[in-house]
């Protein structure tokens, strides 16, 4: 997830796409007369002013096509050229937009020149605040030292180099770097790659951070993505020359240097979080009224009378960007320490006579509805690992794909569940075709494709799952 860091710099994109919709709404009643306009039967109340009309109508198509070409998406190391290229976009379809609006009123009697000196006046306006806006920031950037972001490097190949050099030349961007972290025997660094990870855990001053990927291991690599979690900094990557096109994640180019960082996936869009949060909160608080409430203590019962330990067992989990947390279920094994950390296995001794039912029925998950009204979990996602499963898959699956799925809660059900690939792992093949499903899920969430989950879990369940021991 990336997140927006500074003091007023969450306000300037909101601001333009106000003062744009402003200007398209103003030059339309200076240069258009609306007492032309006749309107359809249907319009009442206030839209039977024309000037409201077309008020709606232009600002509502601007904000459409401004989103879909991202108009608005601008960034400190976004070119000159780059933006041009939005901007003729959006002009183009505003031309259009305009245009079908005149084509839509048959009964609009306009001049074609007086449209056209519409659209002229209102792009330009558009286009000259834009880049005033622009070249204003660059300036305060660099002369000012204000809108700066406080970064580190941690690598020191030629690509982490070649970066470092650009953030050092190119003050107009406003990137305050503080220091470069590496292994390697080179001067002017500022500490090895353990130092960097001292200062990201206690640095909540820090905007972003760099990682060059061919010179950190998977343990490394993770630690900073929960560190960059707990402290709300934004990681990106450095990437080398054979991974950087990884359509996982989201190139970005600083002076023709590729930096990548993790895509901002369909599902971590403000309104779709909302969308899943409420139904996760609707969904598990119906479950732990309805059905924890009574199974609890029944199931207590039964437990304890067949062995001694807690109802609840509680397992650490990674969950979203790595982050831990403690992890409920029905405790069906044995209490033994020694084999805690390892996954359950056909026929295991160590699973008691209620245990083996409440697995294969899979009512062993049921307390993890507990995590889901916490928020550490969803109802549906990718399967939380234990932590040593973690470092030990992830050196078997690439570190991006590997990132990627992280970027999400965990779930109780998922995709991989539902399609064969769930507990006991017996060989690489397992785990890879697991993240494999875990991708897919990820890159094409829709409520759709959770309610085709969970109804799809629910019938496995009854009929049950040869791999559910």
């Amino acid at each position: 997830m990336e997140y927006i860091r500074g003091r007023f710099s969450w306000f300037i994109r909101p601001a333009l796409i106000v003062f744009d919709i402003c200007i398209v709404i103003f030059f339309a009643s200076y240069f258009i007369d609306f007492k032309t306009f006749g309107l359809p039967y249907w319009s009442i109340g206030f839209l039977k002013s024309k000037a409201t009309v077309f008020a709606i109508y232009a600002s509502l198509s601007w904000i459409i096509s401004a989103y879909s070409i991202k108009f608005y998406h601008v960034y400190r190391y976004t070119t000159a050229l780059n933006i041009f290229g939005l901007f003729v976009r959006q002009s183009f379809l505003f031309f259009i937009i305009v245009f079908a609006f005149i084509g839509f009123y048959r009964s609009i009697e306009i001049d074609k020149m007086t449209i056209i000196k519409y659209l002229v006046f209102t792009m330009s306006a558009v286009g000259f605040f834009k880049f005033l806006m622009f070249y204003s920031l660059r300036a305060y950037r660099k002369f000012l030292n204000g809108n700066h972001r406080r970064i580190i490097i941690v690598g020191s190949n030629d690509n982490a180099l070649e970066l470092k050099n650009f953030f050092k030349e190119k003050e107009k961007y406003g990137y305050n770097l503080l220091g470069v972290y590496s292994n390697q025997d080179i001067s002017n660094l500022a500490g090895s790659i353990d130092d960097a990870l001292k200062y990201t855990k206690d640095n909540e001053g820090l905007d972003e951070v760099y990682c060059a990927m061919d010179e950190l291991s998977e343990l490394e690599l993770n630690t900073f993505v929960k560190h960059a979690e707990l402290n709300r900094f934004n990681i990106k990557f450095i990437p080398d020359t054979t991974n950087f096109l990884n359509k996982r994640l989201r190139a970005d180019f600083y002076n023709y240097q590729p930096v990548l960082s993790i895509q901002q996936v369909s599902l971590n869009k403000p309104f779709n979080r909302v969308l899943k949060r409420a139904f996760d909160v609707i969904f598990s608080t119906l479950v732990i009224v309805f059905v924890l409430s009574w199974l609890s203590v029944i199931l207590f019962i039964l437990i304890k009378l067949e062995s001694k330990g807690p109802l609840f067992f509680k397992h650490k989990r990674n969950g979203i960007n790595y982050k831990e947390f403690n992890c409920y279920k029905y405790r069906s094994l044995k209490i033994n320490s020694s084999k805690s950390e390892t996954y359950v296995k056909q026929k295991d001794e160590r699973v008691t006579k209620i245990g083996n039912f409440l697995r294969k029925t899979s009512l062993d998950e049921l307390p993890q509805f507990i995590n889901v009204f916490k928020g550490e979990m969803s109802v549906v996602g990718p399967r939380p690992h234990m932590l040593a499963y973690t470092q030990a898959y992830s050196k078997k699956i690439d570190p991006y794909n590997f990132i990627f799925r992280h970027n999400v809660k965990p779930g109780i059900t998922g995709l991989a569940q539902i399609k064969g690939f769930r507990g006991e792992i017996k060989s690489d093949e397992d785990i890879v075709n697991r993240v494999k499903f875990d991708i897919f899920y990820i890159e094409n969430w829709s409520i759709l494709l959770d309610l085709d989950i969970i109804g799809r879990t629910i019938v496995s369940i009854f009929k049950g799952d040869e791999k559910a021991y």
